[in-house]
């Protein structure tokens, strides 16, 4: 977000609010980036958002106010980005890989978003956990809409739909937190085959992995 010019500009109050919130809320991400949630605090926020201390107040009433809001919006913007490629009607296997690499393609070119929702957020105590533990709820009704039953097989249980979307947080989480988020793309196939194989089986899974355009997926040999 860049910062509005000085003096008169003719921009309403409402815009200069909304500008200011979220030069706030990307400010928080960077700092937290930088120096974790417990060395960050309200001052550097606002210096690095080019806000005064006092404007900060308007919006937030605390660094964990300014915290929860930044963890949501975040969690929001992921959600669209990573189900915007899930077409209705497509194979579910391909929707399922759309998906995945949508979110690993936004989050290596997040870093700060990645760093707030998968490393921060574990750290901020039960609220925040709260909101997290809802944010994975939201991804299994699209994750179970379509999902087969290996062939000859009976469907996995339920749970198998938060097993999966839980692992992957888990598998996201600790290469985030190892500082490998630029390159999370690599890690589609083995992510994409943990989440398939419940599904369509390890050998198929495998298949519908080498299958999608080579380009499109890092680290497969052709």
């Amino acid at each position: 977000m860049q910062r509005l010019p000085r003096g008169r500009h003719g921009l309403s109050r409402e815009y200069v609010a909304q500008n200011q919130r979220e030069r706030l809320l990307q400010a928080l991400a960077e700092c937290l980036r930088e120096r974790g949630y417990e060395r960050t605090t309200v001052s550097q926020i606002g210096k690095r958002a080019g806000v005064s201390k006092s404007d900060f107040y308007k919006h937030f009433e605390s660094k964990d106010a300014c915290f929860l809001a930044a963890y949501d919006d975040s969690v929001a913007r992921i959600r669209e980005w990573t189900l915007a490629d899930c077409k209705t009607g497509a194979d579910w296997g391909a929707r399922l890989l759309a998906a995945l690499e949508a979110l690993l393609e936004y989050l290596a070119g997040e870093p700060e978003q990645a760093q707030l929702v998968f490393v921060e957020g574990l750290r901020a105590g039960r609220g925040v956990y709260d909101r997290y533990q809802e944010a994975l709820q939201s991804f299994v009704p699209p994750l179970r809409d379509g999902a087969p039953a290996p062939a000859g097989d009976t469907p996995p249980p339920a749970t198998t739909d938060e097993a999966v979307v839980g692992g992957i947080a888990s598998l996201l989480s600790r290469r985030i937190a190892a500082g490998e988020t630029e390159r999370l793309a690599e890690f589609l196939p083995e992510i994409a085959e943990f989440a398939l194989t419940p599904y369509l089986g390890a050998a198929e899974a495998r298949r519908a992995i080498a299958t999608r355009p080579i380009e499109r997926i890092p680290g497969l040999d052709e």
